[in-house]
């Protein structure tokens, strides 16, 4: 346990009201989306920049170490406090969009912002922020930037990384630096933001963001493409890309998705589907949406699509879009854990890396439903196991281990989008050689070399 004295320090710097060190708080606060725990010694809620640098300069004098946490949302373990110490959290007062610029379209905030927060708040003045993660309800800006998050509008829009315009962040030893500008160009010196971007809490606390806006498009439509098999699905989504389509989202749902959608859930879909690509258009001039609607559509029926459907209106649209929000606890019907990892590919790799997954799957007897943002090559593995099964569940992270070998022998990587925190951190030697694992290494060396910042994580 954390030794009372640092508790009274941690107090006087912050404020008793602040500081937490109950077990309500600390079960609270042990848990990711893993639904692995690892309970903090102390819960820290800092008010402001300069709290978060007199913390550091604490907790990097007396070797205690810190684990930035957002909402606790990710799928690979980065906010767990593994080595426990004090969990740093910004949702109580690090959580305001400080300015919007209209006329530089950008925004600065502080990390606690909730993804979605800044979508209604921007779009209601005629902006967009399109990255858009499954957790954007919950998942804060800080936690996003931290993981690097994408999310289902990245076919067109990119990811976080690529709205990361500038960072104010807090080094181990309480040095505040600034990273980037909001200018569109900036060659002066090391790309220190993008360097902080996906460091998952490694390198530096966040404690500002400045974010890259868009105009707001005019008009969205959605659509379905129903194929007789997944082949079909993905020869079709990286030939009409290849194409000249540009759809702002290409969802793909396997047959195995497709049937648990119905069983489970109810959802009526063609008996003899097996894929489904699912998406959106948008654009300010309604005969361009309509024209990548017939892009796809055409493209879609040259690659064996038996149907292709458009939703017009917002009611439509949702009905769509169902299916894939609800693919993920559908699954469940074919194990009581899923073993979830989000590969990413080239697009034209699609095809032959999901007939390898399926036949890995195979290999060790497990279902393996897929499903993802096929428009990126990013997909969604499921390896299904008896989670009470001690042998099926060793089995299963060996089926895993294979599927990221073959993945990265195609060009692939481990994390599309969720991370390596310390789930998949074991497998860094897969995708990385011993020379580039020193160099991650000497970078976190350099920014802390103390290793107070959420060590463990991404093998560091």
């Amino acid at each position: 346990m954390l030794d009372p004295k640092h508790i009274k320090n941690l107090e006087d710097i912050v404020g008793k009201e602040n500081v937490y060190s109950d077990k309500a708080h600390m079960i609270a606060y042990s848990y990711d989306a893993t639904r692995t725990r690892y309970e903090p010694e102390a819960v820290v809620f800092p008010r402001d920049e300069e709290d978060v640098s007199r913390i550091l300069v604490y907790c990097n004098h007396h070797g205690i170490v810190i684990t930035p946490r957002g909402a606790g949302s990710g799928f690979t373990g980065g906010a767990l406090p593994v080595n426990g110490g004090i969990t740093l959290a910004f949702e109580k007062h690090m959580n305001k969009i400080l300015e919007v610029d209209m006329e530089n379209m950008v925004a600065v905030v502080q990390p606690g912002v909730i993804n979605k927060d800044l979508q209604r708040h921007v779009e209601a003045l005629g902006l967009f922020y399109p990255p858009d993660p499954a957790s954007e309800e919950y998942s804060t800006l800080g936690g996003n930037v931290s993981e690097n998050a994408g999310g289902m509008r990245a076919a067109k829009y990119g990811i976080t990384k690529d709205y990361v315009m500038a960072l104010r962040a807090v080094r181990a030893n309480g040095d505040i630096i600034r990273a980037g500008k909001r200018t569109i160009k900036d060659v002066a010196g090391y790309n220190i933001a993008g360097i902080l971007t996906g460091s998952e809490g490694t390198l530096a606390v966040i404690t500002e963001i400045t974010l890259k806006l868009i105009p707001k498009p005019k008009f969205v439509k959605s659509y379905m493409g129903i194929f007789p098999s997944v082949e079909d699905a993905m020869k079709a989504v990286f030939k009409s890309l290849a194409s000249g389509a540009n759809p702002v989202a290409m969802e793909f749902m396997d047959a195995l998705v497709v049937q648990a959608l119905k069983e489970k859930l109810g959802v009526e879909l063609p008996e003899d589907a097996g894929a489904l690509l699912i998406g959106d258009v948008d654009g300010n001039v309604i005969e361009e949406v309509d024209f990548q609607l017939q892009m796809l559509e055409s493209s879609f029926k040259e690659n064996g699509a038996q149907s292709f459907v458009v939703a017009e209106d917002q009611e439509g649209r949702d009905k769509l879009w169902y299916a894939r929000r609800n693919a993920s606890p559908s699954i469940t019907i074919y194990g009581s854990k899923k073993l979830n990892e989000d590969i990413s590919v080239p697009r034209s790799m699609l095809p032959e890396a999901l007939e390898k997954i399926y036949a890995i799957g195979e290999k060790y007897g497990f279902k393996v439903p897929c499903f993802g943002h096929a428009g990126d090559g990013n997909i969604h593995v499921n390896v299904m196991v008896d989670g009470s099964d001690p042998e099926q569940l060793e089995r299963g992270h060996e089926a895993i281990e294979e599927i990221f070998e073959m993945v990265v022998e195609m060009g692939g990587t481990l994390s599309g989008e969720h991370g390596i925190g310390t789930s998949k951190a074991p497998f860094m030697n897969i995708a990385f050689n011993p020379q580039e694992l020193q160099l991650f290494k000497d970078i976190k060396q350099a920014f802390d070399p103390n290793n107070i910042l959420n060590p463990g994580k991404m093998g560091l």
